[in-house]
């Protein structure tokens, strides 16, 4: 037997105070619960409002049949009037009946794990998910009447709902288990950079041992306009290693730039060469090759997180076997605190600096790295001291401190994100396996 099942013609019209407040209550209320009910209904921006009318006259003959039970046309009726009334995209016909089909076979799965909720967790789960709307649960039903839905059909939606987190929960809950890595990877996703990447060459012009010099040579090759002449210049006067590429550096996030160059490099064109930006012992330069959007949103930070570990000796054979050998041996910036234990606190320079006060060098360098990267392209004491510089980590605009994160809440969503893909896969096998018949 095929039927099919059309929703009924309705008038639509105003809505009153309370049942406004109801649909924004369920708006709030649906995603939270997604793992448990299955689809989630994207509120419309206008939403149709039903006219009461009589439940009387509906059919209660079967039109749907999963496996040995039955869906009624008064159930698809009033499942399809509480979608209609939530404003979920698609048709809420068809959604009403892929989600009662669902919600026979998650009870059936919950009767053979022996769970049945009785009416206390029931009555408790309706007063949650008024509750999540700032709304009693008697006051919930009655806005819902206003539309036609029955309380029982609330009842049911919440019990269907109840059965299958236990079962998923018992089902899968011991195999969700969320590592620190994970937590780490999760924080670090959110404050990702994005919104503008550029593509530069840079020349660093030391000061010594002619300053003067220097900065003649550094007026000189700001004038320079095409990428063949700048990659020349790199690769004769450059002191920075990447001079055996003609200064070429990789795609870098614009943001994680010092903010003025950001500014500079916005106004610059493919070719354009800056003015010599002063740094620690030496003159910088750098040509825009390339600039694009990467059509992630644009993320600003606050701070930055960074390590220096000092090495004496940076121009000799035993000072840059030291450097290489502790690049070797850190991977992340707390691995430096065992390498300079024993050594004088002044070795190890750890600190978190608002992006404005990061030495000019240094976030320059920094720009270039990711968390837990390490360059030994920096010099102090004239050159005579090596700068093992790690990025430790960024901090965006507005995000909390790492004591402010709650990573119990992370843990807390990656598993219900975790379960949620198992309680996926679970359904999808009761389904291929039920007999359904329309």
């Amino acid at each position: 037997m095929t039927v099919t099942i059309r929703p009924n013609s309705r008038t639509t019209g105003a809505a009153g105070p309370t049942l406004r407040r109801t649909l924004t209550a369920l708006t709030l209320v649906l995603t939270p619960l997604a793992p448990v009910l299955g689809p989630v209904l994207v509120p419309a921006t206008a939403v149709a409002v039903l006219h009461p009318q009589a439940a009387a006259a509906q059919s209660f003959s079967p039109v749907i049949r999963v496996n040995d039970e039955v869906i009624t046309a008064y159930e698809l009726d009033q499942r399809t009037r509480l979608l209609s009334v939530l404003g979920g995209t698609g048709d809420p016909a068809e959604l009403a009946r892929e989600q009662l089909i669902d919600d026979r076979l998650k009870l059936a799965a919950a009767r053979s794990a022996g769970i049945n909720p009785g009416p206390d967790e029931v009555e408790a789960g309706m007063a949650e998910f008024a509750g999540r709307g700032g709304m009693g649960t008697e006051e919930f039903v009655a806005a819902l009447a206003q539309a036609g839905v029955a309380r029982e059909t609330f009842r049911d939606f919440v019990t269907a709902g109840t059965a299958w987190r236990q079962v998923v929960q018992g089902r899968f809950g011991s195999k969700v288990q969320i590592s620190e890595d994970e937590v780490d990877r999760a924080i670090e996703t959110q404050s990702r950079p994005g919104g503008v990447s550029v593509l530069l060459s840079e020349i660093f012009i030391p000061l010594q041992p002619d300053p003067a010099r220097a900065e003649a040579l550094a007026q000189q090759i700001s004038q320079i306009s095409t990428t063949g002449a700048f990659s020349e210049a790199a690769a004769q006067y450059s002191a920075a290693p990447t001079r055996t590429l003609g200064g070429r550096v990789d795609w870098m996030d614009l943001s994680t730039l010092p903010g003025p160059l950001q500014s500079t490099l916005m106004s610059m064109a493919p070719g354009d060469v800056t003015a010599p930006l002063p740094v620690e012992g030496a003159f910088a330069l750098f040509q825009l090759r390339a600039i694009q959007e990467t059509g992630a949103p644009q993320v600003t930070y606050s701070a930055v997180d960074y390590a220096m570990y000092y090495v004496d000796g940076a121009n000799t054979e035993a000072g840059l076997k030291r450097m290489a050998q502790v690049t070797q041996e850190v991977d992340t910036c707390d691995d430096l605190y065992g390498v300079a234990h024993g050594q004088p606190p002044a070795v190890l320079d750890r600190q978190t600096v608002p992006t404005g006060q990061v030495p000019r060098d240094v976030a320059l360098e920094l720009a270039k790295l990711d968390k837990d990267e390490v360059s030994t392209n920096l010099r102090r004491n004239g050159g005579q001291t090596g700068v093992v510089l790690m990025l430790c980590g960024r901090v965006p605009s507005g995000a909390p401190s790492a004591d402010e994160i709650d990573r119990a809440q992370i843990v807390s969503g990656l598993q219900n994100r975790r379960l949620a893909s198992y309680a996926d896969g679970y359904l999808a096998q009761l389904r291929s396996e039920a007999r359904i018949l329309e």
